[in-house]
């Protein structure tokens, strides 16, 4: 029964179980205690009323034997014979027997003490009286009836005396069940409680550890068994709630990382496919191999069945297919000649980002256009009911775009090289206007004017003349030609400092003339068309100096200071330049090299270099736009 109570109160509450553990034991304290102190009372006074008992047979029989010794020596009952009689009297209400008496007074002890005084009353001390009040000698008889009476009475002492220990000994008896009985509740309600607390606290509380030392580990399954309405059952249904709910937190982040790592991943895969495409298409933008690695791209990515990119024509005409992985435009299959019709959707501009059924696969079609015009049409065949997913539009967005990029690229180059070619083509024509086309139109005149002198001896010596001028005009024709080949020939490959050195190695070994070349540019940078030119005029120079100079060494140097002014300065040890000539028009490859020094915005000259020969020298600022209102126009060299 208490088992069961004490069972069902730890299912409810370990904190009263305790205190109710507690206050039994308090209770159990308090009983025992209070009942020792009851029986100790009962007990009070037992000891000292057993001394008074026991003293009463000494009383008894001291006074029994001074009555035998006054008798034997024939005396009256002397003083000392009255004095035991009184003692006795005294001791036998003493105190200490009425306390017990007035304790229990319906007790066995009471019954024997009064029995003892009914015969002290009435059969002793009549006797002792007796004894008194006769002459001496007391009789003999009355002697011998006194004995007899004193150990009946004393008998009855014993008992009494007996009586009073057997009591004591019994409260004592009582007192140490009583005792016994409170250890063995004592003990009983601890070990019970101990027992409850073994099963509703210890076990618990260590399987509450160990599940929480499997969550430290990582292990967030972990569970306990022990839940119900007490403190550690209520904390056990929310350690289960808690481990399910970390359970389940962790789950769902486990997916979120999943879900984000395979995103990442996927972003990683479209961004290194996206770099490949866009190196791919800008590296060789007219490429149809270009254009075929980006759709095989597009259809991993895409999960595409197949793939096609068509553009419009530049003029009229049927749009053409740059690549594809389903063969020809299905659109321009089916409708054979009417080529129009069938590229129509592909010149759609509004056209793009709609699924539409196309055999038996779905079709997207995504326009390929750059920020100014629209180039054509991206084909994509899905399986029937795929729809691209938001990363795969963006993907495939981003990719289209940069094809049509790469395709207005392609366009803008084109256009450039069409242009450059027209630009190249017009230097020559000018060219060829102001050199040959002047020499042979001076010819023409020279022609005209001595055909009426021709069969004219009279006038041979005009014919002479002009016979000579028409021959140092060829002359000078051919050498323009020839100049003019040269320079369209020259071939401006590898860098400034390399065809620098090769001009020098040519006119050196031309003339066998020793040239030092020195070369100081620092950081300055020369644009193309500057290097271009610095050379023609270094060429124009060196090949002056081998044909008139008759110099045996030059020193041609290149620097540039910190302000960017760039000069170049090259000297000869020839002849220098003698006489100013009368008509400088003839010098066509000095006027050659001032205009190139004006298309450089730079300043030419040509001066007697101090101690012997001739000093040619170019001044202009490195790196600067070439700013000339005067069309440059190539004349005829020296």
């Amino acid at each position: 029964m208490t088992g069961r109570l004490f069972d069902g109160l730890a299912r409810r509450s370990i904190l009263w179980l305790v205190a109710l553990a507690m206050a039994a034991l308090t209770l159990i304290g308090l009983a025992g205690m209070s009942t020792s102190v009851l029986v100790a009372e009962t007990v009070q006074g037992s000891a000292s009323a057993i001394n008074v008992a026991g003293s009463l047979r000494r009383l008894t029989h001291r006074m029994a034997s001074l009555v035998v010794a006054d008798v034997l020596e024939e005396k009256v009952a002397t003083e000392r014979v009255l004095a035991s009689v009184r003692e006795f009297e005294e001791s036998l209400v003493h105190p200490a027997l009425l306390r017990v008496i007035e304790r229990t007074p319906d007790s066995v002890f009471a019954a024997t003490y009064r029995g003892a005084e009914a015969a002290w009353r009435l059969s002793v001390k009549p006797r002792v009286d007796a004894i008194l009040t006769e002459g001496p000698p007391p009789s003999r008889e009355g002697v011998a009836a006194l004995l007899t009476e004193v150990d009946a009475f004393v008998e009855q002492l014993n008992t009494l005396v007996a009586v009073l220990e057997f009591d004591t000994e019994e409260r004592i008896g009582d007192l140490r069940q009583i005792l016994a009985l409170a250890i063995g509740l004592t003990l009983f309600v601890v070990v019970l409680a101990l027992v409850l607390l073994q099963r509703r606290v210890y076990r618990p509380l260590n399987a509450l550890l160990l599940a929480a030392n499997r969550i430290a580990a990582g292990d967030l399954s972990a569970q306990v068994s022990h839940t119900g309405r007490n403190e550690l059952g209520q904390l056990g249904t929310a350690f289960n709630t808690m481990t399910g709910e970390l359970s389940k937190l962790y789950r769902d982040l486990e997916s979120r990382v999943e879900a984000k790592t395979a995103e990442l991943q996927r972003s990683n895969r479209a961004l290194e496919l996206l770099y490949h495409a866009i190196a791919r298409l800008y590296h060789a933008p007219a490429a149809p191999e270009a254009y075929e690695a980006t759709l095989r791209d597009i259809e991993q990515v895409a999960g595409l069945r197949g793939s096609l990119a068509c553009i419009e024509p530049r003029h009229d005409g049927p749009a053409s297919v740059i690549a594809s992985s389903i063969g020809p435009c299905p659109d321009h299959v089916e409708s054979g000649v009417e080529a129009e019709l069938a590229c129509a959707r592909c010149r759609s501009h509004s056209g793009g980002w709609n699924y539409e059924r196309e055999g038996d696969h779905d079709l997207l079609r995504v326009p390929l256009r750059d920020a100014e015009r629209h180039f054509g049409t991206l084909r994509l065949a899905l399986a029937p009911g795929q729809r691209l997913e938001a990363w795969q539009q963006q993907l495939v967005e981003a990719l289209s775009r940069h094809v049509g990029m790469a395709l207005g690229a392609a366009r803008r180059s084109e256009q450039a090289r069409l242009l450059a070619l027209q630009e190249e083509r017009s230097v020559i024509a000018r060219e060829l206007h102001d050199s040959l086309a002047q020499a042979l139109s001076y010819m023409k005149i020279q022609v005209s004017l001595v055909q009426p002198l021709v069969g004219d001896p009279a006038r041979s010596a005009e014919a002479e003349a002009i016979l000579a001028d028409l021959r140092e005009g060829i002359s000078a024709a051919y050498r323009q030609l020839r100049e003019l080949l040269v320079s369209f020939r020259l071939k401006m490959t590898g860098d400034f400092s390399e065809l620098l050195q090769a001009a020098v190695d040519e006119y050196a070994s031309k003339g066998k003339i020793e040239v030092e070349l020195e070369t100081r540019l620092a950081d300055c940078h020369l644009g193309p068309n500057q290097e271009v030119h610095v050379l023609h005029i270094i060429r124009e120079g060196l090949s002056n100096m081998v044909r008139h100079a008759h110099a045996s060494k030059a020193w041609l140097s290149l620097k540039c200071d910190a302000d960017g002014e760039f000069s170049v300065v090259l000297d000869d040890n020839g002849v220098g330049l003698g006489e100013p000539v009368s008509d400088a028009r003839n010098h066509h490859g000095l006027a050659i090299m001032r205009e190139r020094a004006c298309s450089l915005g730079g300043r030419f000259d040509i001066a007697p270099r101090p101690g012997g020969g001739t000093r040619v020298s170019l001044r202009f600022r490195a790196g600067t736009a070439i700013v000339t209102e005067t069309p440059i126009a190539f004349g005829s060299v020296k």
